[in-house]
């Protein structure tokens, strides 16, 4: 799932040297931490934070009441399945007798215990756009798309490039000033300008420091791997990522690959799958961490999302590996404006469709409108009618209701973005034992990947496509204009998506119960 590159925009300067009525829910103070770091879990009306009502549907709806575990398919870039707030939550494949590399289950995947890696010993990739510039030119609009949008990226990332650089210039100037490897914002502060190199290089690191957070050196280093690996890997035609895996992308027939170790070669690179496994999973009032959405899942890995897209074939071969593994919800927290062989993943969505699995997608974190942009993987070949009913795409809301409610990184959509759900600062696991407030689209989905496990817990008699549907209509509404985009351009919020609600748990909760009781008395 493609990021933000935020703490550099600002950047880019210094190397040139009618109010709407809010309702009453607006928060009059700050979020303490407390609320932070689990700002999804409250209720708006209660709380004046746009959360998801998690905890007063725990408290007030499930009480006392049994539910069935369900298995959760996180399809990401690894697990950390040894993290003390994941561990009791992972899937075990009770089919397959551990490392005697055989193949007991006879489903294709030796050894497969907690899933499967379909990536190897892979990480850094290629974006689509750069895959298909690399195959020729074939007169194709795709490819002239590609080629322009490669073009645009590339421009992008050299200004970026030469930003960052400019930056860690100035880092190192102070660093030796410092006689310091790290340092802190009031040592920065304290550091005497009496050159002008190091006055200006304290200047630029403050207006860093003061955009990105006491964290800013980490930032520093985050946004620059970020920048360098685009300029490496993501982008560069030279580059092949695919070798390693051994197979050939291009053939759905060739499936013989990968293996069962679903935290890839270095379980750091798992940060990102890490921490959506723990939004829906990690162990709920422990003190330790943050909590998950649902309580009673098991999570399935499945390693599928490199560092760059991810291929379509892997993607669709890890959809159907969960639907025929028994998992009843599948979470896919990425995403590409490229897609050659997306007939593979539509018809592993209908797969899903057949044997009732529900798919949860991230929306993309392009801050556009996908009723007009092109964003994959999606349930309509036209942006209008779509093609399955268990597909339910997320958008991302920001911690601070009013017309910011929505992230400015969320792509939007009234006809392709189904519903929005808490993906600023939330705060879960990360791999060798820690945690960390991340955000994105990627964030928003396992939210609501872990109150549709909810549904299906409590009422398993209810079907994929009826879990869809009361996650849509259960949501609180919400009547005001706010921003979309990075642009800012001023819409509804009950235009910005299909249903224009955020997803709340105890609605949804109260209304499955209403919907599983119509099915048992039909």
């Amino acid at each position: 799932m493609k990021t933000k590159l935020k703490f550099l925009l600002f950047l880019l300067p210094i190397l040139s040297f009618g109010q709407e009525v809010q309702t009453l829910y607006t928060k009059k103070a700050p979020l303490t931490e407390q609320e932070l770091k689990r700002w999804s879990h409250l209720d708006l009306e209660k709380d004046t934070i746009p959360g998801m009502s998690v905890d007063k549907a725990y408290n007030e709806l499930l009480k006392n009441k049994k539910g069935i575990k369900i298995i959760v398919a996180v399809v990401d870039s690894g697990i950390d399945i040894d993290h003390p707030d994941l561990k009791g939550a992972i899937w075990k494949n009770p089919k397959e007798i551990p490392n005697n590399k055989k193949d007991d289950d006879k489903n294709g995947y030796v050894d497969d215990i907690h899933g499967w890696n379909f990536l190897g010993d892979s990480y850094n990739e290629t974006l689509e756009m750069t895959r298909i510039l690399k195959k020729g030119d074939d007169g194709s609009e795709v490819y002239k798309k590609a080629l322009a949008e490669h073009e645009k990226e590339y421009n992008k990332m050299m200004s970026y490039k030469e930003s960052i650089d400019y930056l860690y210039e100035a880092d190192k100037t102070i660093r030796d000033y410092l006689k310091k490897e790290d340092y802190t914002l009031n040592e920065l502060k304290d550091v005497a300008s009496i050159k002008y190199s190091l006055y200006q290089s304290k200047t630029v690191m403050l207006a860093f420091a003061l955009q990105a957070g006491e964290k800013f050196r980490e930032e520093l280093i985050s946004t620059k791997n970020q920048v360098y690996d685009k300029l490496n890997y993501n982008l560069n035609t030279t580059f092949d990522g695919r070798k390693i895996v051994g197979d050939n992308p291009d053939n759905f027939d060739d499936k013989k690959y990968g293996n069962n170790k679903v935290f890839g070669p270095n379980k750091e690179n798992t940060e990102h799958g890490t921490h959506v496994a723990g939004i829906i999973a990690q162990t709920r009032n422990n003190n330790i961490g943050g909590d998950g959405i649902s309580n009673n899942v098991q999570i399935m890995v499945l390693r599928a999302v490199p560092n760059g897209d991810e291929y379509d074939k892997d993607i669709a071969l890890a959809i159907r590996y969960a639907v025929d593994n028994g998992a009843k919800v599948i979470n896919g927290s990425f995403g590409k404006d490229f897609s050659p062989h997306a007939e593979w993943v539509w018809d592993a969505l209908k797969y899903a469709e057949s044997k009732d699995v529900l798919f949860v997608h991230a929306a993309g974190n392009d801050g556009k409108d996908i009723d007009v942009e092109e964003n994959f993987p999606t349930d309509s070949k036209d942006k209008k009618t779509e093609l399955v009913s268990n597909f339910i795409q997320i958008g991302a809301l920001n911690y601070e209701y009013g017309e910011k409610v929505i992230a400015d990184f969320s792509n939007y959509g009234s006809k392709n973005v189904d519903v929005f759900a808490p993906g600023v600062k939330i705060y879960a696991t990360l791999p060798n034992n820690k945690f960390k407030y991340l955000e994105g689209t990627s964030m928003a989905s396992p939210n609501v990947a872990g109150v549709a496990a909810l549904i299906r817990s409590y009422y398993p008699n209810l079907k994929a496509h009826q879990v869809k549907e009361i996650l849509m209509q259960s949501g609180t509404p919400i009547d005001m204009v706010v921003k979309v985009g990075e642009n800012g351009e001023k819409r509804n919020f009950a235009e910005a998506s299909v249903s224009g609600k955020i997803v709340n748990a105890y609605n949804a909760l109260k209304l499955a119960e209403e919907v599983s009781k119509n099915e048992k008395n039909n």
